[in-house]
């Protein structure tokens, strides 16, 4: 880490990059220096509304968040290093992949932000994959698109173009209507050979929406998609001001292509070479696994997306993640000060935490669902959190914890299952989180549910707000020909120490009874969502 003052005056003199993201709670920013370590931090604390039965968030959300989040970082560099942040020397944006919005000619939103979190587009999921041969998955955005065309919406005949949120903020920024290839793989499917959108896939859609008379092509509304490395355009005046409504902020720099967050999830672990793949544990939970071979067959509980690169990723992706273990932990918080204890929510979580290695490997016949919302995966078009157990199970503390733990891996259990059946192979696992926070406990049920050794450090401490800064460094940065995977290993990643934890067997062993259980017990989460 750099001084004060040199850090100072690399901000003055603009040798840094911005990275900016739109995650599902939180809105992050994070200034890194030559060094590619963070300088200084802002923050934005946000949540999505559940409206009409749409998961969304407002525009007036989307603008008043990255003030916010911007002015935060401002008054960061200002009490830490004693400067104004003029301006930055390269920036980037990124934000939850995939989900629908779609704008007229003058570029107005048509519909409400239709975020990742829905699963409403199941007919149009289904139809898509039959007619590409491709899994289309329900959040994709051109599901969302063809849902939207089925269910004759009156929004549809003006569409001139459609978007990811990462996309939208750049092009406001910017005036460019490009996304960086991860992204736009969550869109339309890429294909790994060009780059750009299959050709066949469009030709496909174009034809089925011909019969609709709406007057557009597929082509014509979706983003250019750009590798890691390329131009993605200038921060102009009007976008200077929407960050920085203050006028301090200079016009001029240079944006990276946008990017969503699994990609960035994938650069700030170092996961983007082939036989790599990383776990990010949070709202949501998906594990990213970079592909040396297209799989055999289209699978429905995996998508294909691609690494910002452009690389084939095979994407196991579960809607529910830490949100029903939050619920559960405010409610321990809730008790313990009830009893003239109380005690913040890192010693709370730390606590259950490590309770939960305390607790039999299949947590003693205990079973947890964390279902908040749908799981596309296994059927569910809605979720119900559920704690089942029998007669004979063993309650305690450690081993509810361990099946909430254990809840939270399932459906990505189910997902892994399939690409391992598939002959596909790993190097290495990166795991990173909130759920990986407390030492040698996620790791290790991580390292059980897949039988596969977990790596986890603080190289991802930022997260993605530091990843999509580690692209908007390496599209200003990088040497000629040096690939992404070159830039992160030699020029960020070089003498990084990570913990490796082991899979122990009989915690395999306990993991796989307890996903015996999880799998059966499934008719139970359907009852629960057809009767509750």
């Amino acid at each position: 880490m750099i001084g004060t003052e040199a850090a100072a005056t690399a901000i003055t003199s603009g040798r840094t990059a911005l990275g900016i993201e739109f995650g599902s709670t939180r809105i992050k920013a994070v200034l890194i220096g030559a060094d590619h370590q963070p300088l200084a931090v802002g923050a934005h604390d946000w949540e999505n509304q559940f409206v009409d039965r749409i998961w969304t968030y407002s525009t007036e959300a989307i603008w008043d968040g990255l003030r916010q989040c911007y002015a935060s970082l401002a008054a960061d560099v200002r009490e830490q290093y004693g400067v104004e942040l003029v301006t930055v020397g390269s920036l980037g944006i990124s934000a939850m992949m995939h989900g629908y919005l779609a704008f007229d000619a003058a570029g107005d939103l048509l519909a409400p932000f239709r975020t990742w979190r829905n699963t409403i587009t199941g007919q149009a999921s289904e139809e898509l994959t039959g007619l590409f041969g491709y899994h289309i998955p329900q959040r994709w955005s051109i599901a969302h698109l063809w849902q939207a065309v089925r269910n004759g919406e009156e929004h549809v005949g003006r569409i001139a173009s459609i978007n990811t949120l990462a996309g939208y903020v750049h092009h406001q920024l910017t005036g460019e209507r490009v996304l960086g290839v991860g992204d736009a793989s969550g869109m339309f499917p890429i294909d790994p050979a060009t780059g750009g959108y299959y050709s066949r896939m469009l030709d496909a859609f174009d034809a089925k929406v011909a019969e609709h008379g709406l007057g557009w092509k597929v082509r014509d509304l979706l983003p250019v998609p750009l590798a890691a490395g390329e131009p993605g355009g200038r921060l102009s005046e009007a976008g200077a001001r929407l960050l920085d409504p203050s006028g301090t902020l200079q016009a001029g720099v240079p944006l990276c292509p946008p990017e969503g967050d699994a990609g960035t999830g994938m650069v700030a672990t170092n996961s983007v070479r082939p036989r790599t793949g990383n776990v990010s544990a949070g709202t949501s939970i998906f594990a990213m696994v970079v592909l040396e071979r297209e799989l055999s067959q289209p699978f429905e509980e995996i998508d294909l997306v691609t690494t910002p690169a452009g690389d084939l990723v095979a994407m196991a992706h579960c809607n529910n993640g830490a949100s029903e273990l939050n619920a559960w932990a405010g409610l321990f918080g809730e008790f313990a000060a009830a009893l003239g204890t109380p005690a913040d929510s890192g010693t709370v979580f730390e606590t259950l935490f490590n309770a939960a290695l305390a607790g039999a490997p299949d947590a003693g016949g205990l079973l947890a669902y964390n279902f908040l919302s749908g799981e596309h995966n296994i059927g569910l078009e809605e979720g119900r959190p559920l704690f089942v157990r029998t007669p004979d199970s063993t309650l305690s503390l450690a081993n509810f914890m361990r099946a909430q733990l254990s809840g939270m891996l399932g459906t990505l259990r189910i997902g892994m299952d399939v690409l391992t059946g598939d002959g596909v192979e790993l190097d290495s696992l990166f795991g990173h989180g909130g759920f990986f926070k407390t030492r040698g406990v996620g790791a290790r049920i991580l390292a059980a549910a897949l039988d596969t050794p977990v790596s986890v450090g603080e190289i991802a401490g930022e997260g993605g707000a530091w990843g999509i800064a580690l692209l908007a460094a390496y599209a200003v940065e990088r040497r000629p020909g040096q690939l992404l995977h070159e830039y992160l290993a030699d020029d960020v990643f070089a003498g990084t120490t990570l913990e490796t934890v082991s899979p122990v067997a009989a915690d395999v062993a306990g993991f796989t009874a307890f996903m015996e259980r999880f799998t059966t017990g499934l008719a139970v989460e359907r009852a629960a969502v057809d009767n509750l």
